[in-house]
């Protein structure tokens, strides 16, 4: 069934231009008049408020934030994925493979950067503009500032555990400011993002108090949950606890019973969706797709897609014995597709040729890239891992147990002889079983590199599957040269680069 949820498809191509990425790249924004709608009576109306938040959703369905730039700085860099493809298509993402990349190159780097903080000024032009909106519902006011918030706050989180020290951008920037701009500590990076959050929380609805057409908004549980990162990515775990149980004991959210539904259309925001990207297929145009299916798609037969970020040998030998986690990550060459439509074919072009299952979508109008599938940034079972590995840090183990198993649970089904239930009580070994159950019950959903890095792990781990990892360098990327050079000289570059 085609998704026809409103906030999904109503970004007009007047909101695309009055709300045209401006930061940090270079472009000054040229706003045209359009019928009786311009820059300067904009923001007259609650329609208009509305339209300046899904402008900012619709930033999240950009190539830089779906597609190749995402997918080789989260997955393919670590030690789950590898590049894909065949070794000549998009070369350069092999210096994701090897650790070889540079301030210049490759682009990849320079898109993430550019697309996240075009997302930043779309919020920012809707934080900015929607108080000044005349005559509008304050209940509505006050929900469309916190999804702005909300949006912004996950935009800066990206960036910051990519980059460290940051622009801080909180207002539309005039043409002369531009090139001004220096980095923020990432002290107050994450300041505003916890700010910008507790106040999403105080304006959001639950997700059951949402109307059908507003399904996929931002909710308070959404809120909650990208907080509690938050502050397990910072080490305080206190916060981390009070605000993962917070979602837990809201009772909106539960486990999908059956695990590889979750990714599959009859599991877009079900009860364990907590916040998702919201994409739609759309016969005319592909404004509500995404790229993220085609780019990971099986190349070859059936031609689903382009083959790239393929899960690595290191990542199947991770999963217990029996696991059904490890069949529903990883599509396999002879293994039948999840609709039984058809079989996947060897392609002798393709070296580790698997495929991210997670990201299968079924047939759907037009091209591979007119991507229907929803991305799943934050589930229900990453709140509880998130909350066990805070309680476990608390000194509170039998609590953290309860939500390490609760995903255990679910992960084996009925089958009672697999995944027995983890009961030792050790604070380190518990940490450690923690971090293993999160590499695998959120494999290939672009989890992994934020979890290494926030957790110690990544030199470890990198060196053991033959990266050529540099204590005290990779674990930030370069700020892409051009943006230094943009900036004149105010833009410090990152250590080691």
């Amino acid at each position: 069934m085609r998704k026809q949820y409103l906030f999904r498809i109503t970004t007009s191509a007047l909101l695309v231009l009055l709300l045209a990425p401006a930061c940090q790249n270079g472009d000054f924004l040229e706003v045209k008049p359009q019928g009786v709608i311009n820059a300067n009576n904009y923001f007259q109306t609650a329609q208009h408020a509305t339209w300046s938040v899904n402008a900012t959703y619709n930033s999240l369905r950009d190539w830089n934030l779906t597609s190749l730039p995402w997918l080789a700085m989260t997955d393919i860099v670590t030690d789950d994925a590898v590049k894909g493809s065949f070794p000549a298509d998009a070369q350069r993402l092999t210096a994701f493979d090897d650790f070889s990349w540079d301030p210049g190159f490759p682009e990849d780097i320079r898109a993430s950067w550019r697309g996240h903080y075009q997302g930043i000024f779309r919020a920012n032009v809707a934080i900015d503009g929607i108080p000044k909106v005349p005559a509008m519902d304050e209940t509505l006011r006050k929900r469309l500032i916190g999804e702005a918030k909300f949006l912004r706050a996950h935009f800066y989180f990206n960036l910051v555990r990519w980059f460290g020290d940051l622009p801080l951008i909180t207002r539309p920037l005039t043409q002369d400011e531009f090139y001004t701009q220096t980095r923020a500590a990432s002290a107050e990076i994450y300041k505003l993002i916890a700010s910008d959050l507790t106040e999403a929380i105080a304006s959001l609805p639950e997700k059951s108090a949402y109307a059908p057409e507003d399904l996929g908004r931002v909710t308070k549980g959404a809120a909650r949950g990208l907080l509690a990162k938050v502050y397990l990515t910072t080490k305080d775990y206190p916060n981390a606890e009070k605000y993962a149980l917070e979602v837990i004991n809201s009772n909106e959210y539960k486990l999908l019973a059956d695990y590889p539904k979750i990714f599959l259309p009859e599991g877009e925001n079900s009860s364990e969706s907590v916040f998702e990207v919201q994409a739609t297929a759309l016969e005319a145009s592909y404004a509500g797709a995404t790229a993220w299916n085609m780019v990971q798609g099986v190349r070859g037969t059936p031609n689903l897609g382009w083959g790239f970020n393929l899960p690595s040998d290191d990542l199947m030998k991770a999963f217990e014995f029996g696991d059904p986690r490890r069949d529903a990550t990883a599509l396999l060459v002879g293994e039948a597709l999840p609709d039984g439509s058809a079989l996947v074919e060897d392609n002798p072009q393709i070296e580790n040729e698997r495929y991210n299952q997670k990201a299968w979508t079924p047939a759907h109008a037009l091209l591979q890239d007119n991507g229907p599938s929803n991305i799943r940034i934050l589930r229900y079972s990453d709140v509880l891992l998130i909350a066990a590995e805070a309680l476990n840090e608390n000194g509170k183990p039998q609590e953290a147990l309860i939500q390490l198993n609760a995903v255990r649970i679910r992960a084996r089904g009925t089958r009672r002889n697999i995944l027995p239930d983890v009961t030792i009580t050790d604070k380190d070994a518990l940490r450690q079983k923690i971090w293993q159950e999160r590499r695998v019950e959120l494999a290939m959903e672009q989890q992994r590199w934020f979890d290494l890095v926030r957790t110690g792990q990544v030199e470890a781990r990198m060196k053991a599957v033959g990266k050529n990892f540099v204590k005290g360098k990779h674990e930030l990327f370069p700020i892409p040269q051009t943006e230094i050079d943009l900036a004149g000289g105010n833009i410090a570059q990152n250590q080691g680069y």
